[in-house]
């Protein structure tokens, strides 16, 4: 009877295991594993030219795969949900996101987090989707976020995530160019993680030099900040570079920093500075580097809980940085209250001077 009762006991422990191992060896194998470099394929290209002295407008939005609306939460900021509330709410996300970019009539989006097959938005393509609400603009796509699986929360796990960055414009383009970022988690984790990246996209200027938008999207989670130090080191050198070369340059997106010459203290909130979220490391990059923040519309919130007016902390990571070639004429944060994404909108206006 105990050899009958141990062997049971054998098995039930080691029926999880072996599935816990096959599982790993799996995600290992099939591992998105991007070049260093990839040339990324565009929709259509405009043959409108950008001249010197033209104003351009650019809009950055991270869409939070459409599925983190002001009654979501989410399990890796605290909270307990994994995805988006219903297939439904994704698709009204959806549509109000579109409607907005469509309504700012920017010459250029950089947007965050959209979908093309997840379990998490329910397998809409999203890119899709707004490359045809926006069917006048160049678009192109890059993976940031390809898992089969993701087992995690156990009880309501994420599930297959296929994801990236997007980038739309209405002016000629010659290239757009998926750069990896350094800095990985250790095995397993990466594995089930985002792989971070950021697109360059070059827009030739009528006075031989180019204008070079960067789309990017950094790392939060990481502890002791170690992955982050080496993206901004990558995006330090690459400034530098085209710097050297006198292109313009705007740099946009989420940054998961709070951003110079914001102060998250300005907004109402009960909750505290949370863990992930760092100040952005002072001398960073060239003398004469330029932001454009609206330090009076915070661009995220928590996601430990729903969003609750005056509850949750926020903070502006969402911005730009441009080359002192360039003129900022305006900033705008839109406060959207948080109802599509738990990121708002920001949308600038540039002079290439």
């Amino acid at each position: 009877m105990l050899r009958r009762t141990l062997t049971w006991v054998g098995w039930i422990i080691a029926i999880p295991v072996a599935i816990a191992a096959l599982f790993l060896i799996y995600v290992t194998l099939v591992d998105y594993k991007p070049a260093s470099e990839i040339e990324l394929e565009a929709s259509h290209n405009s043959q409108q030219a950008l001249k010197q002295g033209d104003s351009v407008t650019v809009t950055t939005f991270n869409i939070g795969y459409a599925g983190l609306d002001q009654r979501q939460d989410f399990f890796m900021d605290g909270g307990k949900m994994s995805r988006s509330s219903s297939k439904e709410q994704t698709e009204a996300n959806l549509d109000a996101i579109a409607d907005f970019l469509q309504g700012t009539q920017s010459d250029f989006y950089l947007l965050q987090e959209v979908d093309t097959k997840s379990s998490r938005s329910y397998k809409i393509d999203e890119a899709a989707a707004l490359s045809s609400a926006l069917s006048d603009y160049d678009s192109t796509y890059a993976i940031n976020y390809k898992v089969p699986w993701v087992p995690v929360p156990v009880f309501a796990p994420m599930g297959t995530v296929r994801s990236g960055l997007m980038t739309l414009s209405t002016f000629q383009t010659t290239s757009h160019v998926r750069y990896d970022l350094p800095g990985k988690e250790s095995w397993p984790v990466q594995q089930l993680e985002l792989d971070r990246a950021l697109i360059a996209s070059r827009y030739p200027v009528d006075n031989g030099k180019e204008l070079v938008l960067i789309n990017l999207h950094l790392s939060a989670f990481d502890k002791g900040g170690t992955i982050r130090k080496q993206q901004l080191d990558f995006l330090d050198g690459f400034i530098r570079e085209e710097s050297d070369k006198g292109n313009y340059l705007i740099v946009g997106g989420d940054w998961n920093h709070s951003l110079p010459s914001t102060d998250a203290a300005a907004f109402e909130a009960e909750q505290d500075w949370p863990e992930w979220l760092q100040p952005f490391p002072e001398g960073f990059g060239l003398e004469g580097l330029q932001w454009a923040n609206d330090p009076a519309v915070p661009s995220v919130r928590t996601l430990d809980i729903p969003y609750e007016k005056g509850v949750n902390f926020l903070a502006v990571i969402d911005g730009f940085l441009v080359s002192s070639n360039i003129g900022i004429t305006t900033v705008k944060g839109h406060d959207l209250g948080f109802a599509n994404s738990d990121h708002n909108p920001v949308t600038a206006s540039f002079v290439l001077k």
